[in-house]
């Protein structure tokens, strides 16, 4: 994790339930979603991290169900305060409707790096989650070293609250507040490799942390 509280232990892996996202009307998952965060999620209480709501690859984009699907979804449970993400994996995604959609209710977008999926750079939350999924076996840390740099480079740019140069977003960029947390993973592509390319990546965040000038750290 790279941000305002980087080093800081967050289980923010935690997906919503199936019944909940895989299914053809998300308006009506509202029992699901409630049963959920009242369930056991203030047990994680600090180390509570974003909930990942991931819709089918089948899931098209339709304004009118996602927005009352959006609403569901609780800012608070009791005095905890909640953060979520949306991971979209269908091409029909990638309009400025549906990252507007989303930054109105204050959900981050997942961006999928390097995969089949709608790469969405958008800043559409207070915080940033992040998968990269190009892993190979031809690269002894899972992504060649200047591919590492570049996600490192882009992790670091969000921690700083803008989108990274580099990303063609689908809204206008809109300047966020620095400081902010950015969750990245290294799932899918050559499985294996993923825990080395995870190090690699956190060894670059942590040498870059390192140079910053006292007081700027994040």
């Amino acid at each position: 994790m790279a941000g305002g509280n980087a080093g800081e232990f967050r289980f923010s892996r935690l997906k919503a339930p199936r019944y909940a996202t895989h299914r053809k009307n998300l308006a009506e998952a509202g029992p699901v979603v409630e049963r959920f965060v009242q369930g056991g999620l203030l047990e994680l209480g600090g180390k509570l991290g974003p909930i990942n709501w991931q819709l089918m690859p089948t899931t098209t984009f339709d304004a009118r169900d996602l927005t009352a699907f959006l609403r569901l979804l609780p800012r608070k449970v009791g005095r905890r305060e909640l953060r979520h993400a949306i991971e979209v994996r269908h091409e029909s995604f990638r309009t400025e409707e549906f990252v507007d959609l989303a930054r109105r209710h204050e959900v981050a977008v997942i961006l999928a790096g390097d995969s089949p999926h709608p790469r969405i750079p958008d800043i559409t939350g207070g915080f940033l989650y992040v998968r990269i999924m190009g892993t190979t076996s031809q690269a002894a840390q899972g992504y060649p070293s200047a591919a590492l740099a570049r996600w490192a480079r882009r992790a670091r740019c969000y921690a700083d609250g803008v989108a990274p140069a580099d990303l063609r977003t689908l809204s206008a960029r809109v300047p966020a507040p620095a400081g902010r947390d950015v969750f990245v993973y290294v799932i899918g592509g050559h499985k294996q490799a993923n825990p080395a390319a995870a190090q690699a990546l956190q060894q670059r965040l942590d040498r870059a942390r390192a140079r910053r000038p006292p007081g700027t750290q994040r």
